[in-house]
């Protein structure tokens, strides 16, 4: 077995949509056919090239760390920019710093840049996700919008919607079958007993 030329690590608070992006983007390349997924990483800024385009501020480099972060403070990137071969050469990361509060994806040197790209153009998707408020630790709450959602509600079925669960129930027999007649019977119904008291 080979050593793994790149790797990317999400930790456990990484939301599923930040992971999406990222394996979407490799099974595209995989299911293309292509070896994209080995390309030689261009510059680390590169990678990153989503979130300075929505707006996001880049730092000064500090003890070899390069931050660049959202408008709101509750994300970012740090981009090793010292060490040639570092296992945490770019750091995608949202919320509050803590174990159970802070998303992050990180890539190591040789981890393709349009990957990372891919991924942090997820981080700047300004569209509205579903979470469990009961499953958001407070501490990202206080930083979040929430607004409740309504399940939808069943649409009335349809006859085409009626018609195969019709077709899927088992035929009677024939014999089994109510049948009436339009004649009328030739002799009087018998009397009914009186009641007993």
């Amino acid at each position: 077995m080979s050593q793994a030329v790149w790797t990317a690590v999400a930790n456990q608070n990484t939301p599923h949509e930040l992971v999406t992006a990222l394996t979407t983007a490799l099974a595209r390349d995989w299911q293309d056919g292509q070896d994209r997924f080995l390309d030689r990483p261009r510059a680390r800024l590169d990678g990153i090239a989503p979130l300075v385009d929505a707006g996001w501020t880049v730092g000064p480099v500090r003890r070899g760390v390069l931050r660049v972060t959202a408008p709101d403070g509750q994300a970012g990137a740090d981009i090793d920019v010292v060490h040639p071969l570092a296992e945490a050469a770019i750091t995608l990361w949202a919320g509050p710093e803590g174990w159970g509060t802070r998303a992050e994806i990180t890539f190591s040197d040789q981890s393709p840049t349009h990957l990372i790209a891919a991924t942090a153009t997820a981080f700047t998707d300004p569209a509205p996700v579903p979470r469990w408020r009961s499953a958001l630790d407070p501490r990202l709450i206080r930083h979040a919008t929430l607004t409740s959602v309504e399940p939808p509600k069943k649409p009335t079925p349809t006859p085409r919607d009626i018609r195969p669960r019709i077709a899927s129930r088992p035929a009677r027999p024939v014999g089994s079958v109510p049948r009436w007649s339009t004649t009328t019977p030739s002799a009087p119904l018998p009397a009914r007993p009186a009641a007993r008291r």
